[in-house]
Parts: C-alpha cells; sequence; structure tokens
C-alpha cells in the first residue's frame, strides 16, 4: 500500500466519522427540540416523589395527558390560554383528573374522583388543613386538568383559584424519569 493510497483511505475514514457526527449531533438537537425536554424541579411541591433540584426528562410529542401523569406545565399568572402578557412559570405536578370528571376532596383531605376514593400512595402528607377556594365537588371544565402536589401541605395547585383547572395547551408534557442525580434515577 503506497502512502497515497493510505492517505485517501484516512481522508476518507475522518469524512465518514465526520458525517456520522454531524448526523448524530443533528439528531440528538431534534430529539431536545421536538420530542423531549430536561427540567429542574424547583420547590417542594412534589417531594418525596421529586426532590428540589432533581432533573427529569420530559416527553412532550403528541402528548395527552392521564390520570396518574406527572407532567410540566408552562402557564400564566391568570391561567388564561389568551392572557400572554403575563409571566410564565414552569410547575410540576401530579394529574388527578381529566376534563369532565368530578374531583372531590374531603375536610382529611382524602381525594375522590368520580365518587371513587384515589390509591394516592405517592403522597407525602394530606392535606387536613389546606387552604383552597376552589368549591368542592369540583367539575374539570372541558380541555382542562386538575392537579395536585404529591407533597400536599406545601403545594399551590388546582386547589387554588390562582392554578385552577390547567389548560391541556400549557403541558409542556409527561416527566417520564429522573436523570439526576444520576445515584436517585428512576421512571416516573
Amino acid at each position: 500500500m503506497t502512502a497515497e493510497t493510505k492517505k485517501k483511505n484516512f481522508a476518507g475514514e475522518l469524512l465518514e466519522w465526520l458525517d456520522s457526527i454531524v448526523i448524530s449531533a443533528i439528531a440528538v438537537v431534534l430529539l431536545f427540540t421536538f420530542v423531549f425536554k430536561i427540567v429542574g424541579i424547583v420547590g417542594e411541591s412534589m417531594t418525596n416523589t421529586l426532590m428540589e433540584g432533581d432533573k427529569v426528562l420530559v416527553y412532550s410529542y403528541n402528548y395527552t395527558p392521564k390520570v396518574g401523569d406527572i407532567v410540566v406545565i408552562s402557564r400564566n399568572a391568570s391561567n388564561i390560554y389568551e392572557d400572554e402578557s403575563s409571566e410564565h412559570d414552569r410547575i410540576i405536578k401530579r394529574v388527578i383528573a381529566t376534563e369532565g370528571q368530578t374531583v372531590d376532596i374531603n375536610d382529611s383531605g382524602l381525594v375522590s374522583v368520580n365518587g371513587v376514593e384515589i390509591a394516592d400512595t405517592y403522597v407525602r402528607d394530606y392535606a387536613k388543613t389546606f387552604k383552597k377556594d376552589v368549591q368542592f365537588p369540583h367539575v374539570v371544565k372541558d380541555g382542562c386538568v386538575f392537579v395536585l402536589g404529591d407533597n400536599r401541605l406545601n403545594s399551590l395547585d388546582s386547589r387554588s383559584s390562582g392554578i385552577g383547572d390547567v389548560d391541556i395547551r400549557y403541558i409542556l408534557g409527561k416527566a417520564i424519569c429522573r436523570i439526576l442525580p444520576f445515584s436517585e434515577f428512576k421512571l416516573l
């Protein structure tokens, strides 16, 4: 094999590697732009399921919320879709009910949906005394979901008119796993 042939082989192999790297980079950018997002947890409303500072991988492509899903929500302060003047904040909560379902929360903090008490074993503390200004029983509006934090004593959620029913157009996606810290990796 001549030196010139070796150069051509090396150049061809280098171009193949560069081609693979560029295609991989484009694929990763497209995936993390349209399909997945990484979101940091701020606050204690999902403790013990998620802790402040955790990072979660969120699936967003063509996602429809389901009861029990942990969702990331980007919403404005008034939670009105047409109101684009307010500051947008991300919040993470668990879907308790979807449109048309009836949510009731008794004085002990136990939640029922359509008359059936939910088995919410993930709840840190039931909110025996919590401030709520949403009247129960409550029927979830069309195109919306009712969300609660797992740490019911320290969660601003759909029990408050400040959040209320969440328009599904604000849902960025479903949290599918905790990715950071690595030692706490788990599917959600």
